[in-house]
């Protein structure tokens, strides 16, 4: 990685580090919004992983999608599919058994901790979308420019 950590902020969490409703299981399920601070000049891609830290299987995977041509600013509400008809090129792999975002929703009485991984790619990334995070990271390992990532909590009652 050549430049400096990726600045971003993430619609779905508030200022004290919990995830809102809207953006999990229970609420709407849909993806947040994503501003970036600091964008490489020489970004081509981003790809995001969603995963829940809490989880028995670690680092078990909620979301992963690529090829979102570089932008500062991400919107909410990706729709689920192989194809993101927003982005021409982009695409969601196998996550929580689908194409796309699948929020946070930990059993009743649990709080889980899910991190929010945002990477910053010199190029696209040719991956069929039936593939796993972990296939994704072997790919764009030597790509990426930028990484960062943001940690939120949701509890449930």
């Amino acid at each position: 990685m050549g430049n400096k950590e990726l600045e971003f902020e993430c619609s779905g969490i508030d200022e004290q580090g919990k995830i809102l409703l809207e953006y999990t299981g229970y609420g709407r399920d849909i993806s947040p919004e994503f501003v970036i601070k600091n964008l490489s000049p020489n970004a081509k891609t981003i790809a995001i992983t969603l995963e829940d830290l809490s989880h028995p299987i670690k680092g078990f995977t909620h979301w992963v999608i690529w090829n979102i041509p570089a932008t500062n600013i991400i919107p909410k509400a990706i729709p689920k599919g192989k194809k993101v008809d927003l982005y021409k090129g982009a695409k969601q792999g196998l996550a929580y058994g689908w194409h796309g975002y699948a929020g946070p929703k930990p059993p009743k009485g649990k709080s889980h901790l899910y991190r929010f991984t945002l990477y910053v790619l010199d190029c696209e990334i040719e991956l069929p979308a039936n593939v796993l995070k972990k296939s994704f990271l072997k790919k764009a390992a030597g790509h990426i420019l930028q990484k960062g990532e943001i940690i939120g909590e949701f509890a449930t009652i």
